[in-house]
């Protein structure tokens, strides 16, 4: 086994484990016997845990894999960002953000967006030598795609709470 595969093994373990530990803290504070609406996020967390890790394993599937991983944490980051605004008490400072909030579970989640880029950046490009890819910012598969697909997604999920109240 040569360093690259080592490294692409240990970054999919984390990964799983990550969104493996994610799931359980999530059934262990919303379990499905309490709302039925826990029932979506309790399959997305076994999508994520099993196909994902799974996915970024094989060169041909990176792309998908990336793209999945992504979403998962633009969806995760808009709704539980959502749940906390709504449920948000006392003053609004630096450390009630942090701490009675889902700050940590977004935070948690955008880790895990940040391995699995890692994961696609070592499995799509070529060596270490090469240097990092160009092109415009807001182009697959650059940071700034993320950011508008963020900032879109949440402009729609906020219209479509407005109209649907």
């Amino acid at each position: 086994m040569n360093k690259k595969s080592l490294i692409r093994m240990s970054l999919v373990l984390c990964l799983f484990f990550l969104t493996f530990g994610g799931w359980l803290l999530h059934v262990k504070i919303h379990p499905l016997d309490k709302n039925s609406a826990n029932f979506i996020p309790f399959i997305i967390g076994i999508v994520n845990f099993s196909i994902v890790p799974l996915l970024f394993c094989f060169s041909r599937t990176t792309a998908l894999a990336y793209i999945v991983n992504g979403f998962f944490a633009i969806i995760g980051t808009i709704v539980m960002a959502h749940f906390s605004i709504v449920h948000f008490e006392g003053p609004v400072t630096p450390v009630n953000v942090m701490m009675n909030t889902l700050f940590a579970d977004i935070v948690i989640l955008w880790a895990n967006f940040a391995v699995g880029k890692a994961l696609f950046h070592l499995n799509t490009f070529r060596a270490e030598g090469d240097r990092v890819t160009g092109g415009r910012f807001f182009r697959y598969p650059n940071m700034g795609w993320w950011w508008v697909h963020l900032a879109g997604a949440s402009v729609v999920y906020y219209l479509g709470n407005l109209i649907w109240k």
